[in-house]
């Protein structure tokens, strides 16, 4: 099991009681979960962490806090983790990420989740790791496009945790362990994306 993940920039790490506050402020912000249901209370985000964490001891891997290395602040999540739902792509392994505003616009989505894949397809061995959001995140669809990813309109679906609405319609991205090896791995791509 990996407890801690580094790059140039960020270290991706177990979860802490401190990172409590500032996970909450996260996940009540309207911009950060534009693309979600609905922000949550303190106490679904407390549960979140709860339960991510639960998750690395079943799968020896998870969503790891991240935080700038530099600094030790921290400013989100970005990792691995099973759907807890069925579609015609399941069973499968996600990657994920959910950064502070503050965080936006400095490539650090990028940045960890190379080094998420990079242990995914290695340590693990997974054959194929997958992303998925609303059709309308177009930043995230961007990480997705600059990992490597690719898009096939017939994987969209429409997403069975997420009610009737706007957000329901879900894009998927796909990455193969050998495209992977193909594909630029972390430290080769700019850390500044535009």
């Amino acid at each position: 099991m990996a407890n801690v993940l580094r790059t140039e920039r960020l270290m991706l790490r177990r979860w802490r009681d401190d990172d409590r506050a500032p996970f909450a402020e996260l996940n009540a912000d309207p911009e950060v979960m534009a693309h979600f249901p609905t922000p949550l209370t303190r106490a679904q985000s407390d549960e979140l962490i709860e339960l991510i964490e639960s998750r690395f001891t079943r799968s020896g891997f998870g969503l790891w806090a991240l935080e700038v290395a530099a600094t030790g602040e921290f400013i989100g999540f970005t990792g691995l983790s099973l759907p807890r739902f069925t579609a015609h792509f399941t069973p499968t392994v996600e990657i994920g990420w959910r950064l502070s505003r503050t965080a936006w616009g400095h490539g650090y989505a990028t940045e960890a989740a190379q080094r998420a894949l990079s242990f995914g397809f290695n340590d693990p061995a997974l054959r194929e790791i997958v992303a998925m959001t609303t059709t309308t995140n177009t930043r995230s669809q961007a990480v997705m496009r600059r990992l490597g990813m690719t898009h096939n309109p017939s994987d969209d679906f429409d997403h069975p945790l997420v009610p009737p609405g706007p957000l329901k319609r879900h894009v998927l991205w796909r990455l193969t362990a050998q495209q992977w090896t193909t594909t630029p791995h972390p430290g080769d791509l700019p850390h500044h994306q535009p």
